[in-house]
């Protein structure tokens, strides 16, 4: 079971656009929702994602900042081998309008109309603490510090 560096995880990561971020909801049951990276993808352990800031997901962070992020690539094709990935983090709000330019890509345009200056949006980010792959047959996992670097 070789384990593979943060560095050699996001190159895996990086043709994957979709995650299912689970939150705690307020009955104490598990939600679960599909965000799109939108290719923000020079993963470091850090995931940022753009939604309502009003939405059930934004309460669930509010909360309990514990979060889960599932990731999968594409298997099958030619031979690839499976990958997914299963990520642990703490999840903070974020409302700063200079923040959302640092992530934003056109293609948010089409949910968000007026860019980052749109009225009641947030971003999520989520700072991975744990990071369990597997690929095939090998699996294993890293463990992130509070600044990010492998444990």
């Amino acid at each position: 079971m070789p384990d593979r560096s943060l560095g050699e995880i996001a190159e895996k990561m990086r043709d994957i656009d979709f995650a299912m971020l689970s939150t705690r909801a307020e009955n104490d049951a598990i939600a679960a929702r599909p965000m799109s990276t939108n290719r923000d993808v020079a993963y470091d352990g850090d995931s940022y994602f753009f939604t309502w800031a009003g939405s059930h997901m934004v309460a669930d962070i509010t909360r309990d900042a514990r979060v889960g992020l599932s990731f999968q690539g594409k298997a099958g094709i030619f031979g690839q081998r499976p990958f997914f990935v299963s990520v642990e983090g703490d999840a903070e709000i974020i409302r700063d309008k200079a923040r959302f330019a640092e992530h934003w890509t056109k293609d948010l345009d089409r949910w968000f109309e007026q860019g980052p200056d749109t009225p009641g949006i947030a971003m999520i980010k989520v700072h991975a603490t744990r990071i369990h792959y597997w690929d095939g047959e090998d699996e294993g996992e890293v463990l992130l510090t509070a600044a990010g670097a492998a444990a």
